[in-house]
């Protein structure tokens, strides 16, 4: 009797103890698994945040890229916008010299006059009527001397001019005393003039006033 009831608690004990070894057994695969699976979930969510955040890195970089294009494009225009505004500022610049210089450089008479010794020199206008004294021959390309109270003898020629100007000794060889004119004359061409005369109405004479200083 005593040795049924020990072999029955043994039975109820090796069974006992197998079902608590198994759930143990059981509850730690479980634990294992789930530590696995959560460390795997784990590592999925930190590979989807990394790769979150590379792409945001990647694209916040492709902005800051796009940014700095943007920033280069407006410096070029305002580059070329700022030389061109250069340029223009150089051309009025320019302008306004050459007006300046062309002013300092001198006028021309308008009317070009010639007159005698009586008349005064200078720039010759409607106004003020002067004589030019700035004379130049298109033809011979000599400047216009002139000889105040002279006149030049009827016996000048072409020869004469051509070999003895400027030289006044020479000249005076055939050059007359009369008050109140003025002798005028180039390599090529020759006059004596007592009244005020508008050198444009000589169709022979290719003289020109060559500006006088301002």
């Amino acid at each position: 009797m005593a040795d049924d009831l020990d072999s029955l608690l043994d039975e109820v004990e090796s069974k006992f103890c197998n079902t608590v070894s198994v759930k143990t057994s059981m509850a730690g695969g479980s634990r294992q698994v789930g530590s696995n699976t959560e460390s795997r979930g784990a590592s999925k969510k930190t590979t989807v945040v990394r790769s979150s955040r590379a792409q945001f890195n990647s694209e916040g970089r492709r902005v800051e890229d796009d940014d700095d294009d943007i920033d280069e494009f407006l410096d070029d225009i305002l580059s070329e916008n700022s030389l061109m505004g250069h340029e223009k500022v150089c051309t009025a610049v320019s302008s306004h010299s050459s007006s300046k210089l062309s002013q300092m450089k001198g006028k021309k008479c308008c009317p070009v006059y010639l007159g005698g010794s009586s008349f005064a020199c200078g720039i010759g206008t409607n106004i003020s009527q002067r004589t030019c004294d700035q004379l130049r021959c298109t033809s011979c390309d000599f400047k216009i001397s002139t000889y105040n109270d002279y006149e030049w003898d009827t016996s000048c020629d072409y020869l004469f001019f051509r070999n003895n100007m400027p030289d006044f000794s020479k000249l005076k060889q055939k050059m007359l005393r009369k008050r109140g004119s003025r002798a005028y004359a180039c390599q090529c061409s020759w006059r004596s003039i007592q009244e005020l005369t508008d050198l444009s109405k000589d169709q022979q004479l290719r003289w020109v006033c060559s500006t006088h200083a301002g």
